[in-house]
């Protein structure tokens, strides 16, 4: 039987999709530890980090403007520089730009009204560990619900993002009016993954769609590969 690794589950005031992010990672075969944000250290053998999606400290200032100063980040840019995968859904996407581990900003949508629907995505690449289960040009259903999930970034780093394989996933129809309708992005190394879908809320066709279930299903294997790897 596979070892269940575990994922950290990062928990802000304000979080709110933090026991629906738990329960889809344990439905997959993680072990999911929820860790408060005031906490300097990640669980010990922790295989992955997810950020998740909420509201953290209101969203006051900026999405993610606050969240980014939690001692916990401090844990978390040091696992990712190791090379452990991190994963930021949302609001989590929004920290980690914030933060400066993913490239870009979210400002407010286009129309400046809240979206919550299911949206189609393009799967970019499949070179990543939270890409792994997809092939490129595959289409996703994946639920949105974000008043500022708009990504942007001038057009000097759009073209070396989209030149070095960052734009990991494509919205198929603008839903936000994110500069070339990017819905998720990666770092330089390719373990740190932002997208404003929440891959959590779609991994069983009662839900209305099971995809989301691909992305995290990689992303469990990636913590597991990470825990059973040679010190």
């Amino acid at each position: 039987m596979s070892i269940r690794p575990k994922i950290a589950v990062l928990v802000f005031p304000g979080s709110n999709d933090d026991r629906d992010a738990a329960w889809a990672l344990g439905a997959l075969g993680a072990e999911p530890e929820l860790v408060w944000h005031a906490e300097e250290e990640l669980p010990q053998e922790t295989g992955a980090v997810v950020l998740p999606g909420g509201f953290s400290y209101g969203d006051y200032l900026r999405c993610g403007a606050i969240a980014r100063f939690a001692p916990v980040l401090d844990a978390v840019r040091s696992f990712a520089a190791d090379g452990g995968p991190v994963l930021g859904i949302c609001n989590g996407f929004q920290i980690l730009c914030e933060a400066g581990l993913l490239p870009g900003v979210l400002r407010r949508n286009r129309d400046l009204e809240f979206v919550c629907r299911d949206v189609s995505l393009r799967v970019e690449r499949d070179d990543t560990p939270f890409t792994a289960r997809c092939e490129p040009g595959q289409e996703l259903t994946i639920p949105v619900k974000h008043g500022e999930g708009s990504w942007y970034a001038d057009a000097e780093l759009y073209a070396e993002l989209d030149a070095a394989g960052q734009l990991v996933l494509r919205y198929a129809e603008d839903c936000n009016g994110s500069v070339g309708d990017v819905a998720g992005v990666c770092n330089e190394g390719r373990n740190v993954f932002g997208l404003m879908p929440h891959p959590e809320h779609a991994v069983d066709p009662l839900l209305g769609s099971g995809d989301g279930a691909l992305l995290l299903a990689a992303l469990v294997e990636a913590a597991r590969a990470r825990v059973l790897a040679p010190a």
